[in-house]
């Protein structure tokens, strides 16, 4: 698995979901967090979200990098880059200014790719009219 200085930030991991955990509600994050367990609901985090082989999310991510190699049905909005790894699985929508799919990923939705400007503060200008 990549690690976050493939995404050029060595900011700090500091919320780890373990592989037995289950999380029913939305979480906020402040720096990285690790998900390898699994989590229904919303996810804002600071930094990059990496999401193990084993983790799934059923929500929306709202992060600067995301880092996919288990599952994912929502959306995803990302500031920087969202890679998928091979075993990586999303059924939703991606918002990001990079994205990355490794061969074998399967990525079924919609992707924009924004360049520069920020995703989240984007979507939350929509949000507020």
């Amino acid at each position: 698995m990549k690690t976050n200085d493939d995404f050029g930030r060595s900011g700090e991991l500091n919320t780890i979901v373990g592989k037995a955990s289950v999380l029913d509600g939305d979480i906020r994050v402040q720096n990285s967090m690790r998900v390898d367990g699994r989590i229904k609901g919303n996810v804002v985090c600071s930094d990059t979200v990496f999401i193990g082989k084993e983790g799934e999310v059923v929500g929306e991510i709202r992060a600067r990098n995301v880092l996919l190699a288990g599952k994912l049905v929502g959306k995803i909005l990302a500031e920087g880059k969202v890679y998928l790894e091979s075993k990586a699985s999303i059924r939703g929508d991606v918002q990001a200014s990079r994205l990355v799919v490794d061969e074998g990923a399967v990525f079924d939705g919609n992707c924009v790719m924004n360049g520069k400007e920020s995703v989240t503060k984007r979507e939350d200008q929509k949000t507020s009219k």
